[in-house]
């Protein structure tokens, strides 16, 4: 690995993490809930951005664009290192197989199957997307960006952010009430990110019931705003904004007294 480019990932790495220990700052300066709904949607944000980043950085060097597992893992192993939530890197081929740094090599799967691979075939990054990991079984968050030699996609550099992990990184970064607690929704109502992890890629409609999932789809539609509404026989009330980045709603909620 080049001097220059362990730089410029040490750089990427460092700007996201200070970013993120910014917003975890001003989170535990004030409790106020526009205060930590804007916290909390800055660090998932950030963290996110900040890997694809990277990605893009990696994706540019002569290493990657070998398409060639033993001349790129050297720096994805040195990115998977340095990546708070312990999440996995992956170097996909473009029939679908890929190398990972959680099995130090080739996997026995292919991502032919998922949802995200014709974008990233047809050259475009991946934000966001929800998966169960082939590699670990994790409720894990997509983050991807192709590489380009000659003029075609030879590859993808991938990470599989893992959602718990990421949820925890929030939790301990931010001082809510124990009454009080943070998620993330995608546009179906389905749960990206929470407080409480076992609730974490259910949908709204299976914590609660339907009506409950027909009720926040309807107030989804905005950008931001309140939503007041009963879950288990207890009284919540919470905030929301959407992030045009993710194009998730992340919400603060807490039970009305």
């Amino acid at each position: 690995m080049s001097k220059f480019i362990s730089i410029l990932l040490s750089a990427a790495l460092a700007l996201c993490l200070l970013a993120v220990r910014a917003e975890a700052k001003a989170a535990s300066v004030k409790l106020e809930p526009e205060v930590a709904l804007g916290a909390f949607t800055g660090l998932v944000e950030e963290h996110l951005a900040g890997i694809l980043r990277t990605e893009t950085v990696i994706a540019v060097t002569s290493e990657a664009r070998s398409a060639r597992w033993d001349e790129v893992r050297p720096l994805l192993d040195r990115f998977a290192q340095n990546l708070p939530t312990a999440a996995t890197v992956w170097f996909m081929m473009p029939d679908g197989s890929y190398y990972s740094t959680a099995k130090g090599g080739l996997t026995d799967q292919s991502l032919r199957d998922r949802a995200y691979f014709p974008k990233l075939i047809a050259g475009q990054e991946v934000l966001g997307e929800l998966v169960i990991s082939k590699s670990t079984g994790q409720r894990s968050i997509i983050v991807a960006a192709p590489v380009f030699a000659s003029g075609k996609v030879v590859a993808a550099v991938g990470v599989s952010v893992d959602a718990v992990k990421l949820a925890g990184v929030v939790d301990s970064s931010m001082t809510l009430p124990e009454n009080a607690y943070f998620y993330a929704l995608d546009a179906n109502a389905k749960v990206t990110l929470h407080r409480y992890q076992a609730r974490t890629f259910k949908t709204v409609s299976e914590i609660g019931n339907e009506s409950l999932g027909d009720a926040f789809k309807k107030v989804m539609h905005k950008d931001r705003g309140g939503f007041n509404y009963s879950l288990n026989d207890k009284k919540m009330t919470s905030i929301f904004r959407k992030s045009e980045l993710l194009g998730w709603y992340f919400f603060i909620a807490r039970q009305c007294k």
